[in-house]
């Protein structure tokens, strides 16, 4: 008879005696229990005393996380967290320096426990610490578990970022000059100024008084590449936080410090491998500094504004220089006009009179004229050639430049989602952005050069030109897809995808997705789809029972917080624990230290169902965490929170979480899968093998033929 369910058995370790095995009821008061303990071994005032795991966590045992301890668990008896958060209190202003030492190291241990942090805080702990840093008399391993105590008190958002002096950020900005060479603390130091930026505007103003890009700048160029990530990430808190009119001002800075140059050198193509951590950090560099063109993409043209309009006639210049400009003594203004209007419609404005109607339309507004410009000054001689080649054209096949490049300019933000926020979730930076200052207008150069010759491989007309933007999309996005080093190597790339290749990748995939549609194949079709079903849902189990490493996310995106869960092989339990650093392979389930009966599982929401979609924070404005966050609902309002680590993931957890609860598997993944398996299988049924017996060894070669007559000489 199995035991019930209410009934943990455990062992539970109390220094200098033998561990108790013991079973704990669950429907006791956890106080009741510490007391029957503490009789035990003739231990007095039991309110002193508290539970906690055995493991490498130490994690305190309370009400609300009782129903996390398992059978086999191995527990230990020790001071409560109010009389050991008063100790340390106590023993952190030691006289000694060594019991001190000793103290701060076990508080930078202790504070990771939110349990411990609540009691700690509520003593004015991190006022307290605060004093300590301000001080200035302790150096080393002294400040560097000073500063990891409050790193992790903070992380548990209790006290509000708000609360802290100017002398406080002083000391904390100092340390990252006069600690260069002291890792710990200069990366604790990082990591707290990037938390006050993001999580307190008053607090972004004092440190960005404080610290300089110029200040900053050095860590970039060691070979440590966690001080490397923390660094970026307090110039890209510094960047996301700065008002609207400063961050212009700021990326001038970094332009004059070099910034994408010492990046490229030192991170970038470093001889190591760059960790998801800092992929993620140089992805937010990457859209943030994009993000610097959304004024010009959101600004209309002004057709009175003369200097804009001047654009125009520099265009107008460049593209026709050679030939004579009208003598003001001769000709009249009416042969002017008629003149700039030929002009405009060999350049292909849509609007050939006054051009500048053309950018009144945004996105892309004034960033599509600012490319063209770039353009044909930078790269004349193509530019001249595009236009020169296109007005000489029969007029149904000339490629307008004027309309592609409005039309390419909104494309190319579309695609690099110039004006979104980053994505907390998303490493996905691509190495060419960091080899040329001005990236997003090199990009551009390529990109129009692109269209003209896919124009031509396409002898298209003016009526095809939607066609023709749809390829030369597909062929961006294909090359975009290889992640190349440099703008030379993307180049390469879009050569290779001309127009005929896209019809031949396109050809292929259609045969790829053949989908027989007569009367025979759909009753096959659906005679067979529940084997497929069955099959996509064993592979979705299996991988839950395989698990799947999380991160936490909060409020300063810390890289050191991750969780791992995954299904019991026998598909009751889902099996969940924090883990120190990212896993190699799979997490036995006996590491884990929380479990949750599948039984108990009321609901799997997702999106903006979840409850900590709900919660107020940056998660919830992001439409990218938003798509991949879901949600395990279960008895007494419980909550187990998701956030996967990319779509493919989610849509694993999300149909294998379902398939548990007996529902239907409904995720973009599942419907791929099922039209692939599908086609698959039918194809394999369609082979004509009926009463066909394939030989064991191959047949005999047959006599030759008494004569050769048949044979026709085709020479």
């Amino acid at each position: 008879m199995p035991p019930p369910a209410d009934i943990v058995k455990v062992a539970i370790e109390w220094p200098g005696a033998f561990p108790k095995l013991m079973e704990i009821d669950q429907k006791k008061p956890l106080s009741a229990i510490i007391k029957e303990v503490c009789d035990g071994w003739s231990l007095v005032n039991h309110e002193y005393y508290a539970l906690q795991h055995a493991d490498s966590s130490n994690f305190y045992i309370t009400e609300k996380n009782r129903n996390e301890i398992k059978n086999g668990a191995i527990l230990r008896l020790t001071t409560s967290p109010a009389q050991n958060a008063q100790q340390l209190h106590e023993r952190i202003q030691s006289s000694s320096m060594d019991a001190k030492l000793e103290a701060l190291k076990d508080l930078a241990s202790y504070s990771r426990d939110v349990t411990f942090a609540q009691e700690f805080i509520n003593l004015d702990g991190i006022s307290l610490l605060t004093q300590m840093v301000e001080s200035g008399t302790d150096f080393g391993d002294m400040l560097s578990f000073t500063l990891t105590a409050f790193v992790e008190l903070m992380d548990h958002g209790i006290v509000s970022w708000d609360t802290f002096s100017v002398a406080f950020i002083k000391k904390i900005a100092s340390y990252v000059n006069k600690f260069a060479a002291d890792i710990s603390i200069l990366q604790r130091s990082l990591a707290i100024l990037e938390s006050m930026v993001l999580n307190s505007h008053e607090l972004y103003q004092k440190v960005a008084q404080e610290i300089t890009i110029g200040q900053l700048i050095p860590h970039l160029q060691g070979t440590d590449q966690e001080i490397q990530t923390y660094t970026i990430a307090v110039i890209n808190a510094l960047f996301l936080k700065a008002p609207d009119d400063k961050r212009q001002e700021m990326a001038n800075i970094l332009a004059q410090k070099q910034l994408r140059a010492i990046i490229l050198t030192h991170v970038i193509r470093a001889q190591r491998a760059i960790n998801n951590e800092m992929a993620h950090q140089l992805y937010v560099l990457q859209v943030l500094t994009f993000n610097l063109l959304e004024d010009r993409m959101m600004t209309k043209m002004d057709p009175q504004d003369q200097a804009q309009r001047d654009i125009i006639f520099e265009l107008r210049r460049i593209a026709f220089d050679a030939e004579s400009e009208p003598n003001n003594s001769s000709g009249s203004i009416e042969k002017r006009k008629s003149m700039y209007t030929r002009d405009y419609k060999k350049l292909g404005f849509i609007n050939h009179v006054n051009p500048a109607m053309d950018f009144t339309q945004t996105p892309p507004g004034m960033l599509a004229l600012d490319n063209m410009l770039y353009f044909a000054k930078h790269h004349q001689d193509a530019y001249i050639r595009i236009v020169l080649e296109n007005s000489s054209r029969e007029d149904k096949h000339e490629c307008p430049f004027g309309r592609s490049s409005i039309e390419l300019t909104k494309m190319l933000c579309e695609i690099l989602k110039v004006g979104e926020l980053p994505s907390e979730t998303c490493n996905d930076f691509h190495p060419m952005f960091f080899t040329h200052d001005r990236s997003f207008e090199e990009f551009f150069c390529i990109c129009i050069q692109l269209l003209n010759k896919t124009w031509k491989e396409m002898r298209a007309t003016s009526e095809d030109f939607n066609k023709v933007m749809q390829v030369v999309k597909e062929q961006i996005m294909r090359a975009l897809t290889t992640k190349p080093s440099s703008l030379d190597q993307f180049k390469s790339k879009l050569q290779n995808l001309s127009y005929t290749e896209i019809l031949k990748i396109r050809q292929s995939e259609r045969m790829n997705q053949e989908d027989f549609q007569s009367r025979p194949i759909l009753e096959l079709k659906e005679k067979i789809q529940p084997e497929i079903l069955e099959l996509i849902k064993q592979q979705r189990l299996n991988r839950l029972v395989e698990g799947t490493c999380f991160r936490k996310l909060n409020s300063r995106r810390r890289q050191d917080k991750f969780w791992y869960c995954r299904l019991s092989p026998n598909h009751k339990v889902l099996h969940y624990g924090d883990l120190e650093e990212s896993p190699q392979g799979e997490v036995p389930h006996d590491s884990l230290q929380d479990k949750l009966p599948v039984a108990d599982i009321k609901a799997v929401v997702t999106g903006k169902d979840c409850p900590h979609m709900k919660e107020k924070g940056a998660l919830k404005q992001n439409k990218e965490v938003l798509e991949l966050a879901f949600s395990i609902l279960y008895d007494s309002n419980g909550q187990l929170n998701f956030i996967a680590p990319d779509k493919h993931e989610y849509c694993i957890w999300t149909d294998g979480l379902n398939a548990l609860l007996g529902k239907d598997m409904m995720s973009d993944l599942t419907r791929n899968d099922l039209d692939t398996l599908l086609s698959m299988e039918i194809k394999l049924r369609l082979l004509d093998l009926e009463n066909i017996q394939i030989p064991d060894a191959p047949p005999p070669i047959p006599k030759e033929p008494s004569n050769y007559d048949f044979v026709y000489d085709c020479n």
